[in-house]
């Protein structure tokens, strides 16, 4: 595995939850860390609170040039435009990875406009919070959760296993390799329709006056439902496909458990959930 000893230097490149939970943990051990993002506010927080060494509020060119390592956590269309803007900057044999949710749609782009000498090896952290923003980060989130890299062609065998290594130390329990296809699609269904699910139990209707006789089972299904309406718009559609599948598949089976009440089919219903068991039971074995 590449030595992340020797890749000291590490810029973060947006200081929301995940770029400032990667940087606080990496910092946590023993790496230097700076950071850039537009608020300044973030960078203040972030190196008041220990989470960063120093920050800018601007693409600094001799933060950008020093770099061994530049971990990115932009809203995708953003991310193609920093490295396109910015990469005239990096240092030879700079590694790039980034913690964004879609893949298809901006790895492809990235690789084909990178220079020769520099790596990019896509990567997804399988983590977070329903709250936002640096003031909010915590390493802790990634221990025991999943890692997933999705690397493509262009990629080499020693930056995959470095960027596995990323993973690694970091605390993540299991650390998968996926095309990013395959990360989309699995994506589509994971995180991106439970999210849909979440906001349509609290659109379908005027719910606020059931605040006070709710129980678990809501607020467990709800609890993602508050959510940053700019990055899960453009992740949606950035995923349109896969998500529209999953989404039709997840319409079907709900007119189908509908006509079993319809029905009064009692049996039918405890097939449906006799099977919804047995498969989170797979879940549970994991935890």
């Amino acid at each position: 595995m590449m030595n992340w000893i020797s890749k000291n230097n590490i810029l973060v490149v947006g200081l929301g939850l995940m770029g400032g939970s990667v940087a606080k943990g990496l910092r946590r051990l023993g790496f230097h860390i700076e950071a850039i993002d537009k608020r300044q506010s973030a960078i203040d927080y972030a190196v008041e609170n220990g989470i960063i060494d120093k920050g800018y509020a601007y693409p600094d060119e001799t933060a950008i040039r020093k770099a061994d390592v530049m971990i990115f956590a932009l809203y995708p269309e953003v991310f193609k435009e920093w490295v396109a803007e910015q990469q005239h900057l990096f240092k030879y044999g700079l590694l790039i990875t980034d913690v964004t949710g879609v893949k298809n749609c901006i790895v492809y782009d990235i690789q084909a406009m990178l220079r020769d000498d520099v790596e990019y090896i896509p990567a997804h952290p399988m983590a977070g919070r329903e709250v936002y923003g640096v003031e909010n980060a915590d390493d802790g989130i990634f221990r025991g959760a999943n890692f997933i890299v999705a690397p493509t062609e262009k990629n080499t065998p020693e930056g995959i296993e470095w960027c596995k290594g990323l993973g690694k130390i970091l605390g993540f329990r299991k650390i998968s390799v996926l095309t990013p296809a395959e990360h989309d699609r699995m994506i589509g269904f994971v995180s991106q329709l439970t999210h849909v699910i979440a906001v349509s139990l609290m659109t379908c209707n005027d719910n606020t006056h059931l605040v006070d006789y709710t129980g678990d089972s809501f607020r467990d299904l709800t609890r993602i439902a508050s959510i940053n309406e700019d990055m899960w718009s453009e992740l949606f559609l950035l995923n349109k496909e896969y998500l529209l599948q999953h989404m039709d598949s997840f319409i079907r089976e709900m007119s189908q458990f509908r006509d079993l009440l319809a029905a009064d089919d009692r049996e039918g219903l405890k097939d449906k959930m006799r099977l919804s068991t047995e498969r989170h039971s797979y879940f549970l074995a994991k935890k």
